[in-house]
């Protein structure tokens, strides 16, 4: 006698195909693109979105690889299906992730003479270069966190004690950032620390009403001109993101190390004069 196939318990069929459907109306895909991609018909698609069918664990990853889902995202898809997470998120911290450290320091060093930071995804610096610690020394009197906390590029862009004062064209840039997050936070969970900073920086005075809401029609910007000025001493940059490969870690593929390169001979010649002091 053939052995039955275990089912999982406790399926949430409506929570897996709303999931599914954002997520593949975020891709722009249709139900025929999506059943194409990951070599199932449109029909069965269909059946697993309006919750007639339960997709296998097997299924729910390879829908979520079509779809070029994001690791966190692809635990909570098997969440709403019924399956245990399949993906770790290893403090950045921990003894195993030594040589991972090793490889930010490495690529932190290799900007210099040019700041870069190394990021969470929620904005919370986790290393920076000599470079970076110098441009900030400069341009950011007084800039600090708090102690045995690490410092968030978010609320420091944001913060009238850290970055803001000093970025020339602070609309533009803070337009920018709240409308990525916007972005990333689209598909994020209740109390995700994305969505929790967002809400945050919305909640300011001086935050115009209509950065409250997603503003579909405008483009992602490729490269945002960052210009600062303290005095009369100005440094207008443009940022540089490097991501790590197709990791199988949540905190791996989430990191991204930010450098920020000089837009103008000016700015070179700032940046080179700062170094050698």
């Amino acid at each position: 006698m053939g052995k039955a196939a275990a089912k999982p318990a406790e399926k949430n069929v409506s929570a897996i195909g709303k999931y599914l459907k954002n997520w593949r109306t975020t891709r722009r895909m249709s139900q025929l693109d999506l059943a194409c991609e990951a070599d199932i018909s449109a029909r069965h698609l269909s059946f697993i979105e309006t919750g007639r069918a339960e997709p296998s664990r097997e299924m729910v990853i390879t829908l979520s690889e079509a779809l070029e889902i994001p690791l966190r995202d692809r635990n909570a898809l098997l969440l709403a299906a019924g399956y245990a997470p399949l993906y770790s998120e290893t403090d950045i911290d921990a003894p195993e992730m030594a040589h991972i450290r090793t490889v930010i320091d490495f690529m932190l060093e290799s900007y210099n003479p040019y700041g870069a930071v190394a990021l969470d995804a929620h904005w919370n610096v986790l290393k920076s270069n000599r470079a970076y610690d110098k441009l900030a020394e400069t341009f950011f009197p007084g800039l600090s966190g708090a102690p045995g906390e690490r410092p968030n590029m978010l609320r420091q862009i944001f913060s009238d004690e850290g970055m803001r004062p000093y970025i020339a064209n602070w609309d533009e840039v803070a337009y920018y950032m709240i409308q990525r997050m916007h972005r990333e936070a689209m598909h994020a969970q209740v109390g995700d620390p994305t969505m929790q900073l967002l809400e945050d920086l919305l909640k300011r005075d001086d935050v115009p009403r209509r950065w409250h809401l997603f503003d579909v029609s405008a483009p992602a910007e490729l490269l945002i001109p960052v210009h600062l000025k303290i005095g009369d001493l100005n440094a207008r940059l443009f940022s540089v993101i490097t991501m790590l490969g197709t990791p199988q870690d949540i905190t791996l593929q989430e990191l991204r190390i930010e450098a920020f390169m000089p837009a103008d001979e000016e700015t070179r010649q700032v940046i080179a004069a700062l170094m050698d002091g």
